[in-house]
């Protein structure tokens, strides 16, 4: 029965190769399956009529009957148009096409009464619909569309070949008056019973043509739940046979290194957090099953100092660790941080990236396989099938969502028999139901507190007209013995527009602060050239450093009190947050600096005024994940669940997302290989799903 859906399109009714074809390159619906479940974006209830006397420009979109009394058309070529007149016993509208004009002339009928959809418009104070919806009283009795009409997502290329939400909505039509019978079940009768589904068929038809807004809300709250569930079940399985099968290594000694490092080392005092996190580590890696566990917590919040204790209590059981970072910078801040904190404690500690020279290769591999390097800490370099260690324990990997799924399994599999402990960090905020989905299988610990003695930095907001009060600001900065960050937009280091307002901003800074030493950096910079001008920075012998994005991640001066970022209306909310991340890290009070142009439109400006209210990480990604959604998040792409929304939305179905985890973690908990008799059907179903390569969601 199944069978049934997988059809290819071409065999439906009304597509045939042609538009088989197009329906595969534009919408990637390939059968069936993929376009019953190309799900619409709105709905239009189309019981309402207006007259066209209450018509005005303002109104979404309008319906009404008429006729057609006269028709037009104007101009030649590609500017030629064709106006209709239409009116009812009120008044009278004009309908005008700027396409398929022709068309338009051999089926349109004067004096014929015609039902007319679509948005109204003012032009040269007459109102208009530009390429209505048209159909006669007959045709709409013929077409059973339901009371609210479905809107589907199409292509430019398919508008122009006659492909619209339209025809979308006829095909579907069409499919659903042949699926009766040929959908099965997804899900045991315990649990749609239990919960109040109706069957997935249903929903299925239903939510193409509903009825009324409770037929509606149920197909919906059918298909949402399925999708969740099922994304859920999947993860929870997953991590269910890692901690049966995966081994882990035990550590169970708290020994000399950590207790030293604690008692004479710590730099200060742990806050709660970093200690509550810490003994949940303690846990899993005492525990015979390998731990993968995710690290949350803002800039600043101390997860480097809790992931140096971790690696100092495997160091204590005869281990090595691994520290992997996406950056050159980000890996030599690491091993900066890491050397400083372990001074006077004899704990070897190497580092390893793309700059490291062959001659210092050859003698840190050596060094690795004999187990006298105890801490390696290095960029995506640590993969290489030349590095090996002698006992790899524990890994901790840096701001993850910056490698590949592959990249992870390979430096996961250089401990030979027994995979080592997983310990994934990131300052990158993830909002809750996000991390439900895409770090589904880890378990999550969050740092929320910053360490003592840290104030929150003031953010503020100001268009171009302020430019000197903001620079007067800078300066009493500077007076007092601090220095300043200015960022400049660059999406893409092709962008030569973008490199020359840097260049640009660059000049009007020298020429604004003219007694004040400037620097500059970008990522075209030589990586040698861009390292010492950083250091420069670092050491106080620039005060100001005018630079792209690559100052995001990985760059600690906390001298740097100030940060002012220029169109900050370009950048998205989680990279503003980020770059404020990098002034606060002293004991000033710190600034960050918003510059904008007056013409923000309102997602720039509710991206702006977020960061102006909050410092709170966990917030600002709920906020972006609403105005962005879930698939722009970083991450989501690289995750290895494999998971595609077609209806849910992470950022608004919270609370679907919580029950169908509720219920997966019960199903799993009763029965983890899913094989009762009522439960095969959810095996079933996992089995047939596309992108069911588990190995790689086993990874982090």
């Amino acid at each position: 029965m199944a069978e049934f859906l997988d059809q290819e399109i071409k065999f439906l009714p009304g597509v045939g190769p042609k538009k088989a074809e197009l329906l595969d390159k534009e919408l990637k619906i390939k059968t069936f399956r993929d376009l019953i479940y190309y799900f619409p974006f709105k709905y239009i209830d189309r019981t309402k009529f207006y007259r066209i006397a209450e018509i005005h420009s303002q109104m979404p979109y309008i319906q009404i009957k008429g006729k057609i009394r006269s028709l037009e058309t104007a101009g030649e070529g590609n500017k030629q148009r064709l106006t209709a007149r239409f009116s009812d016993d009120t008044g009278s509208i004009e309908l005008v096409w700027f396409s398929a004009i022709k068309w338009q002339k051999e089926h349109l009928k004067i004096n014929t009464e015609y039902i007319v959809f679509g948005k109204p418009s003012e032009f040269g104070g007459r109102i208009s619909v530009v390429h209505p919806d048209m159909e006669t009283e007959e045709e709409k009795q013929i077409k059973p569309s339901g009371l609210f009409q479905g809107y589907y997502i199409t292509s430019e290329k398919l508008k122009k070949t006659f492909i619209n939400s339209k025809t979308i909505n006829k095909l579907q039509l069409t499919l659903g008056s042949l699926v009766k019978g040929k959908i099965p079940e997804t899900l045991p009768k315990y649990l749609t019973g239990r919960l109040k589904l109706i069957p997935l068929e249903e929903a299925l038809v239903t939510i193409h043509k509903p009825g009324n807004s409770r037929e509606l809300k149920n197909a919906t709250f059918r298909l949402k739940f399925e999708e969740l569930f099922f994304i859920q079940l999947k993860i929870l399985a997953l991590k269910h046979h890692r901690e049966n099968k995966n081994k882990g290594f035990r550590f169970p000694n708290v020994g000399y290194n950590f207790n030293t490092f604690y008692s004479r080392f710590l730099p200060f005092e742990l806050t709660n957090a970093q200690k509550k996190v810490i003994r949940e580590i303690r846990r899993d890696v005492n525990r015979n099953i390998q731990m993968n566990r995710l690290l949350q917590g803002d800039v600043g919040s101390g997860k480097t100092l809790v992931a140096l204790m971790i690696m100092l209590i495997a160091i204590d059981n005869e281990f090595q660790c691994a520290l992997m970072a996406p950056t050159e910078i980000l890996a030599q801040q690491h091993f900066q941080t890491i050397s400083r904190f372990l001074n006077g404690m004899k704990v070897e500690i190497a580092l390893l990236t793309g700059s490291t020279k062959k001659s210092e290769r050859k003698i840190l591999h050596e060094a690795l396989e004999n187990n006298r390097i105890q801490i390696l800490i290095g960029t995506h370099a640590l993969i290489e099938d030349t590095v090996v260690f002698k006992n790899l324990g524990l890994v901790v990997i840096d701001e993850q969502h910056r490698f590949g799924v592959a990249q992870r399994a390979k430096l996961w599999q250089k401990s030979d028999i027994v995979p080592p402990h997983i310990l994934v960090m990131t300052a990158t905020p993830i909002p809750r139901t996000l991390a439900m989905t895409v770090y589904g299988d880890l378990d999550v610990s969050v740092i929320d507190e910053l360490p003592p003695g840290r104030k929150p930095i003031q953010t503020m907001h100001f268009f171009e007209n302020r430019r000197q009060q903001v620079n007067n600001f800078l300066w009493q900065q500077m007076e007092k013995g601090t220095q300043v960050y200015v960022v400049y937009p660059l999406i893409s280091e092709s962008e030569k527009m973008d490199l020359k307002n840097l260049e640009e901003g660059y000049r009007h800074i020298t020429e604004a602060f003219p007694s004040v030493k400037v620097s500059m950096v970008h990522g075209k910079m030589k990586p040698a050239i861009k390292e010492s001008t950083m250091q420069a920075f670092k050491n106080g012998e620039t005060k100001i450093l005018v630079a792209t994005t690559v100052i995001e991640v990985g760059v600690d001066v906390p001298n740097a009190s100030a940060m002012v970022i220029e169109s900050a209306e370009r950048f998205g909310l989680s990279q503003l947050h980020q770059l404020r991340g990098r002034v606060g890290r002293g004991a000033e009070q710190s600034y960050c600096i918003l510059m904008s142009s007056y013409k923000i439109g309102p997602e720039s400006r509710k991206r702006l005024e977020t960061m102006v209210r909050t410092n709170d990480g966990f917030e600002i990604a709920e906020v972006d994940m609403k105005l962005r959604g879930p698939g722009d998040i970083e991450g989501t792409q690289q995750s290895g669940i494999g998971f595609d929304l077609k209806i849910a939305n992470l950022g608004k179905d919270g609370e679907i997302l919580q029950l169908a985890r509720n219920v997966a973690t019960e199903v799993l908990e009763k029965d983890p290989s899913l094989q009762t008799n009522e439960n095969r059907i959810m095996l079933k179903t996992l089995k047939s799903e596309k992108q069911t390569e588990f190995d790689w969601s086993l990874i982090s």
